[in-house]
C-alpha cells in the first residue's frame, strides 16, 4: 500500500489552510463525506470546528479512525 502524503488546500471558515494527509486518509475522508452527502471541504470544516486546539491533520486522522471503528465494531 502506497501511503504517500498529499498536501491539499482547503477553505475553512473563510480562510485557506493546507492539510497534509496520507493518501489512504484522503480516500477514507472522501468516502465518509460521500456517505454523508457532504463535500470533503464541508466535512473538514466540521472536524475543524470540533477539534479543540488539536492539529487539524491529526484531528482528521482521529475522526476517520473513529468513523471506521463505529462502522465496524
Amino acid at each position: 500500500m502506497n501511503a504517500g502524503i498529499t498536501k491539499r488546500s482547503v477553505m475553512i471558515a473563510g480562510h485557506r489552510t493546507s492539510v497534509s494527509l496520507e493518501d489512504p486518509f484522503w480516500a477514507a475522508l472522501r468516502q465518509i463525506a460521500e456517505d454523508r452527502g457532504q463535500s470533503v471541504q464541508a466535512l473538514i470544516g466540521a472536524i475543524d470546528a470540533g477539534r479543540d486546539g488539536q492539529n487539524l491533520s491529526s484531528a482528521i486522522r482521529v475522526f476517520v479512525l473513529a468513523a471506521f471503528r463505529s462502522a465496524n465494531p
